[in-house]
C-alpha cells in the first residue's frame, strides 16, 4: 500500500458518475478504480485492499450495504462511505450500523465530499469507527467543565491557572450562552478555595426589593416578617468564591453598597449597623460592555475599576467552531445517559451541517439542539433529520437576507465561499417564501433552471417554507 496515493475504490452503476469522480478523486492525488456493479466490487475487494471505499446505495444487481458487508468483513479497516440520490434515515442508520464511516446524499457538495475523504483516510489506521471517535476525541483537550482546544479556549486555560491561586477579582465578559460561569467555576475549582462554597448570584433575576437582605442577610426585626437572623449570600460564601452573574443589571444603589464590599470585604447586614468581615474571592459577569454603560452614567466607574482587575473575553461559538463537534459529542453523552439512550454519534454530514450554521444563542442554543435531538431520536445516531434545525435555519436565513458585507474585510481574511453560499441561499430561500414553496415559481424568480433550483436546494440544505 502506497501511503502516499491511497487507493480508492468507486463503485457507481452510472457511467457519467463514476468518470466524474475518478477524475476529480485522480486530481487530489489518489489511486482510484471504478467498478459498474456489486458483484464486480465485491470481487475486486477479494483480490485487493482499498483504504476507501466510496459506493452508491443503489446499484444495478446487489445492493451497496452487501459491498459495505463485504468490504468490512475481507478488510475491518477499509474506510466506506455510501452515497445516494435516494437517501433516507433508515437507510443512512442501516449503513452506519453496518460499519460506514459516514452517509451523503446526491447531489453532494464536491468541496464537503473531498473534505469528508480526507478525514476519514486521516482515521485509515484505526480499526473502526468507534476507535476513530475516541482518538478523535482525546484530542479534544478538557479543562475541568470546559471543552475545546481552539486557540482562544487554550489561551483562556492559560489564565485561568495563572490567577486561580490568587485573589484577585476577576471580571468575565462575553454574550449570552458563551459559558461565563463555567469559566467561574473553572477559576474556583483551581483555586485553593475549590474545597470551599461557590455561591452564585444573578443580579438580573433578583427583586431590587429584595438584592439587599439577599445578599446581604438581615436582622430579626429589621423589616416586617424577618422573625430571625438570616445570612445573606455573601455570609454564606465566606472563604469560598462569589460569583455575581449579570453585573450590569445592579441598580445604582445597590453598585454604592457593593463597592465597599468589593473592596474592603465588609458589609453591614439588613437592620444593623455592625460590620461583618469576609474572606471572598469576588468574580463577576457581564454580556453588556460596561465602558459604555460608564460613559452612559449607568454603571459606576470606580466598581468597573475594582472588579475589572483582570478580564476574560470568552469568544462566541461562531469564532470557535473547531469546538463545535467536541461540544456537541459532551452534550450528546450527557443527554444520552440522563435519557437512558445509547446515542454515541454525530454523523459527520449532521456536523458539518451545524458547523454552517451561527449560532446565535451560542453554546446554549448548540446544548438545547443536542438535548432535543437525543429526546426525538429513535436511532444510536444523530443523523440531519434528527437535528430539527429548520427553526433555527429560518431565523438565520431571515437575518441572512439583511446582511450586507464590507468588501473592506478582506484585509482582515475572508471565506469567500462560505460568503457566496450564504448569498446562494439566502436569495433561494426568499423565493421559495414568496412562492409558498413552489420550485417552478422559485427558479422563474431566480432566472435559473428548475433543475439548477432542485440542486441548490438539496446542496444548500434549503428550509421548504410551507406557509
Amino acid at each position: 500500500m502506497n501511503q502516499k496515493f491511497p487507493h480508492i475504490l468507486v463503485v457507481d452503476d452510472e457511467l457519467s458518475m463514476r468518470e466524474f469522480l475518478e477524475l476529480m478523486l485522480t486530481k487530489q492525488g489518489y489511486q482510484v478504480s471504478c467498478a459498474e456493479n456489486g458483484l464486480t466490487a465485491n470481487k475486486m475487494i477479494e483480490k485487493n485492499f482499498y483504504d476507501l471505499v466510496l459506493c452508491d446505495i443503489r446499484l444495478g444487481d446487489i445492493s451497496g450495504l452487501d459491498v459495505l458487508r463485504k468490504a468490512k468483513t475481507v478488510h475491518s479497516n477499509t474506510i466506506v462511505i455510501m452515497i445516494s440520490a435516494y437517501a433516507t434515515a433508515e437507510n443512512a442508520v442501516e449503513a452506519m450500523n453496518e460499519g460506514a464511516y459516514d452517509y451523503l446524499p446526491k447531489p453532494f457538495d464536491n468541496k464537503e465530499l473531498k473534505q469528508t475523504i480526507a478525514k476519514a483516510l486521516d482515521l485509515r489506521t484505526l480499526s473502526d469507527e468507534k476507535k476513530s471517535l475516541d482518538v478523535e476525541l482525546k484530542k479534544n483537550r478538557h479543562f475541568g467543565l470546559l471543552v475545546g482546544n481552539s486557540p482562544r479556549m487554550l489561551h483562556i486555560y492559560e489564565v485561568i491557572k495563572q490567577i486561580a491561586p490568587t485573589k484577585t477579582n476577576v471580571l468575565i465578559t462575553g454574550e449570552s450562552g458563551t459559558g461565563k460561569e463555567l469559566i467561574a467555576r473553572s477559576i474556583h475549582h483551581e483555586s485553593d478555595r475549590h474545597d470551599k462554597p461557590f455561591i452564585v448570584i444573578n443580579c438580573g433575576s433578583i427583586p431590587e426589593t429584595l438584592i439587599e437582605s439577599e445578599i446581604f442577610g438581615y436582622r430579626k426585626g429589621a423589616f416586617t416578617g424577618a422573625n430571625q437572623d438570616k445570612k445573606g449570600l455573601f455570609e454564606v460564601a465566606n472563604k469560598g468564591t462569589i460569583f455575581l452573574d449579570e453585573i450590569g443589571e445592579l441598580s445604582l444603589t445597590m453598585q454604592v453598597k457593593l463597592l465597599r464590599v468589593v473592596q474592603e470585604r465588609v458589609f453591614k447586614p439588613v437592620g444593623t449597623n455592625d460590620d461583618v468581615a469576609v474572606d471572598i474571592r469576588i468574580l463577576s459577569a457581564t454580556n453588556k460592555k460596561l465602558e459604555e454603560e460608564v460613559i452612559a452614567k449607568n454603571f459606576r466607574e470606580d466598581l468597573f475599576y475594582r472588579i475589572n482587575v483582570i478580564e476574560i473575553k470568552v469568544p462566541p461559538l461562531r469564532d470557535r467552531k473547531g469546538d463545535l463537534r467536541p461540544l456537541a459529542q459532551h452534550f450528546l453523552d450527557k443527554y444520552s445517559r440522563e435519557s437512558g439512550k445509547e446515542i454515541t454519534k454525530i454523523s459527520s454530514y449532521a456536523v458539518d451541517l451545524l458547523q454552517k450554521y451561527n449560532f446565535p444563542g451560542n453554546i446554549r442554543e448548540l446544548e438545547n439542539l443536542i438535548e432535543r435531538s437525543v429526546a426525538l431520536s429513535s436511532t444510536n445516531i444523530i443523523l440531519p433529520d434528527s437535528l430539527s434545525l429548520s427553526i433555527h435555519k429560518r431565523r438565520w436565513i431571515e437575518g441572512m437576507q439583511n446582511q450586507r458585507y464590507d468588501i473592506s474585510d478582506v484585509e482582515n481574511g475572508v471565506s469567500l465561499d462560505n460568503i457566496l453560499e450564504e448569498i446562494e441561499r439566502a436569495y433561494i430561500e426568499k423565493a421559495m417564501k414568496i412562492t409558498n414553496g413552489n420550485k417552478n415559481a422559485a427558479a422563474d424568480l431566480l432566472d435559473i433552471s428548475l433543475r439548477s433550483i432542485r440542486y441548490r436546494c438539496s446542496k444548500l440544505e434549503v428550509v421548504k417554507f410551507s406557509d
